[in-house]
């Protein structure tokens, strides 16, 4: 199990499969919640992540194992719902405390 400490994090990346725009609703929604940290949150193919800076990978259970294999010393966040997934909430929570971050 990776970790990272919340206060240390710039950039978020926001996993996706080229697909409906879920994930670039989901990086702004992020951005707006975790601008006064200033975390900046980006949305990135999940085939393209090892070319992205990132300290914290946030994805869709359906693509964590890609996620993982692409980056496996990062953090990965898994989350079940676009919209009003608790996973999502609570980790801007900690973010916004501070709080140490572990990946599923």
């Amino acid at each position: 199990m990776a970790k990272v400490s919340g206060a240390s994090i710039k950039n978020i990346v926001v996993a996706c499969e080229a697909g409906m725009g879920s994930s670039v609703m989901v990086a702004k929604q992020l951005a707006k919640q975790l601008k006064a940290q200033g975390i900046t949150v980006t949305h990135s193919p999940v085939n393209q992540l090892a070319g992205t800076e990132h300290d914290l990978v946030l994805c869709h259970r359906s693509l964590g194992n890609r996620a993982k294999q692409a980056v496996p010393d990062s953090v990965v966040v898994m989350f079940d719902m676009f919209l009003g997934d608790l996973t999502i909430a609570k980790l801007v929570g900690a973010l916004q405390a501070g709080q140490d971050i572990s990946d599923d």
